[in-house]
Formats: structure tokens, sequence, C-alpha cells
């Protein structure tokens, strides 16, 4: 999911807020289970069902970065059971022990999960803390009815001059930088010196001079209005804005075979939840194959993390999940991420 600075202060009230009112909601069931996840990321229909069959009440808050997460649970929040971080915040929860290690009595659909995910949730293989949610990775959008096929299909297209002026990349040095990396064969994680500086300029150098701008949210509206044909992002941003009958017609998605950056979010259940049970139940109701099927349904997801959920699908999804099989994961990289932003700064405010 997309990542922003939160800064620490400014959540504390916010923070106190959140714990009256769970408090407060405690106090009327004690049968209820709290959901702290990104927004918009649970389907109703998921959330009433499991409310029917275990006969409780779901209530959920949201956020919109991981940052923001976090930072609200340093400040202090209490009462939530589940929260879903990102793969390196799931590392960074794990060793400052703010997870509760999972009841895996109660992980019977756990063989359900993708060995591939598991090998690449190097953090948290055994699943002992975390189970995967969703795997996501942005990729590609070229407007077909812009440019004709003959364009490259990996990140070298980024250079080709025919999308000059009418190209756009995500404001995330992570991503760009590491699908740089990765079309120089190196790893999205490397701290290597050389392979740094070789990407930057391929950024600077191929990538840049086409152009128009970072942007990792409001390129959809502008690949649907044909201002951009060329857009680096997540799939649902464009799918989300292009109708659905012009999909066919408009969208060539694709994530190269090379690879590329990706995320991992996981639910796990905090050290200090109070509904513990409730909570073991919830992770291992997701990822029942069909109740699973519901939630890649509700947003056109391509099925991953649970292979057996695609027979119950009924909604074609933006791209084959099989794309996303060379990407890697983003890891927490500690003081090795100032490689990065001094690179990044140059790449993004100097022409």
């Amino acid at each position: 999911m997309k990542k922003s600075v939160v800064k620490f202060s400014a959540l504390v009230l916010a923070a106190l807020t959140a714990l009256s009112f769970l408090s407060s909601c405690s106090k009327q069931n004690d049968r209820t289970l709290f959901l702290y996840n990104w927004t918009y990321y649970t389907p109703d229909e998921v959330l009433r069902d499991f409310e029917k069959e275990f006969d409780c009440v779901v209530k959920v808050d949201s956020y919109a970065s991981n940052e923001e997460m976090y930072s609200k649970l340093k400040a202090g929040a209490k009462g939530y059971d589940i929260v879903v971080p990102s793969q390196d915040y799931v590392s960074i929860m794990i060793n400052q022990g703010m997870l509760r290690p999972l009841d895996q009595s109660k992980m019977t659909n756990r063989n359900n999960i993708n060995p591939l995910a598991l090998e690449k949730a190097t953090y948290d293989p055994t699943m002992k803390y975390a189970v995967p949610y969703y795997f996501g990775a942005a990729g590609i959008s070229v407007n077909k009815t812009k440019v004709p096929a003959g364009y490259a299909r990996d990140w070298s297209v980024f250079a080709d001059k025919r999308f000059a002026g009418h190209a756009t990349m995500m404001d995330d040095m992570r991503e760009v930088m590491g699908d740089a990396l990765v079309h120089l064969g190196k790893s999205v994680n490397t701290l290597d010196d050389a392979a740094l500086d070789a990407a930057e300029k391929l950024i600077e150098k191929e990538w840049k001079p086409n152009i128009v701008k970072f942007d990792a949210e409001s390129f959809g509206k502008s690949f649907a209005s044909g201002d951009f044909w060329l857009c680096h992002g997540y799939a649902e941003v464009i799918y989300g804005e292009v109708p659905e009958e012009k999909w066919d017609e408009t969208i060539d998605f694709f994530i190269p075979e090379e690879g590329g950056a990706a995320y991992l979010d996981s639910m796990c259940i905090l050290k200090d939840a109070k509904h513990v049970e409730l909570a073991n139940e919830f992770i291992n109701y997701i990822h029942r194959p069909e109740v699973y099927a519901k939630f890649l349904d509700a947003f056109s997801f391509p099925c991953f993390v649970n292979l057996k959920a695609a027979q119950f699908m009924t909604r074609k999804p933006m791209y084959e999940a099989s794309q996303m099989n060379n990407c890697e994961l983003k890891i927490d990289l500690g003081e090795g991420l100032d490689k990065y932003n001094e690179r990044w700064q140059r790449i993004r405010f100097t022409d």
C-alpha cells in the first residue's frame, strides 16, 4: 500500500480519541473484535459473515500508511486486536516485541498460503507472527490508444522517446530506485554503493528526460484523460479511473518479467490484544478459499497469496498473479535507507 511520512506528535490526539472510542465499545460487548486496517481493505460482506458465524461484532478503524499506524500505536493507542502492516513494518514490530505469536492450532487454513509468498517473507517464513493478507506490486500501464504495440515490456520502456512528455513514475524512492536496480540485475534492497550509483544514473539520464513528474496520487486520472500514456503505479489506481467498458481497448498493464519492488501486507495480533481467540479465528477465517475469493473479487485483485481461492472467484483480475513471481519485497534497511534518500534527493530535485 502507499506509504507517507506522518509526524509522531500530530497523532497523539488521534490516539487518545481512538483509546476513548475503543474503551467505550469494549464495555458494550466483550465479543467485539477491533481491526486496525488499511482504508477500504476488508469487504463489508466478509466482516458481516464473520460476525454471524462467530456471534461477535467487528469494529474497524483505518489508516492510510504504515507510518500512521505505527506512530499511533507507539503514541499509546490501545484496544486494537488485529493490525495489517506491510513487510518492513512487520519486521520492525516483531523486533520491538509489539506482536503476539499466533495460535497455530487455530490456523487450519495455513496450507492454503502460497509457498512462494512465504519464501519471500524472510522475516517470518513460518507465520509465527504474521499471516499474509495481500501481495502486490506496482507495474506499468500503457495507453494502447496513444502508442501502438512494439514498446519494450520491461523497465526500459521509460527510456522510450515516444512517451516523452506523457510519462510518469511514482513519487516513491524505494519503488523507482528498486525497479532501476532490478533492471540492472540487482536486488531492490541492495546497499552496494556502485549498484545504487548505477541506478541513479539510469533514472537520471535515461528515464527522467521522458517523465513529466513523479506522482503517486493523481496519475490514474491523467491516464484516463489521455494526458499520460505511460504510468508506473498500482493497477487499481489506473483501472479505478478508466470506465470498465474501456479497460480492454485502453489499458495494457504489466509487471515486467524481470520483476520489481513488491509489498506484502499481513495480518498480525498486537501483543496487548484483548480478544485473542477471536483474532486468531478471524485470521484463519480470511483464508477459507471461498472467503478470500470475496476479498479478491471486491477489488479485482489477482490471486497470489491464497491459490485455492482462484476457483471461487467470479471476477477477472486486473492482471495475472504469476506476473509477480519474480518481484522482491522491500525490506527494512535501517540506517542503510539513508543511501537511497541521498540519491533520491538528487534525482527529484535537480535538473
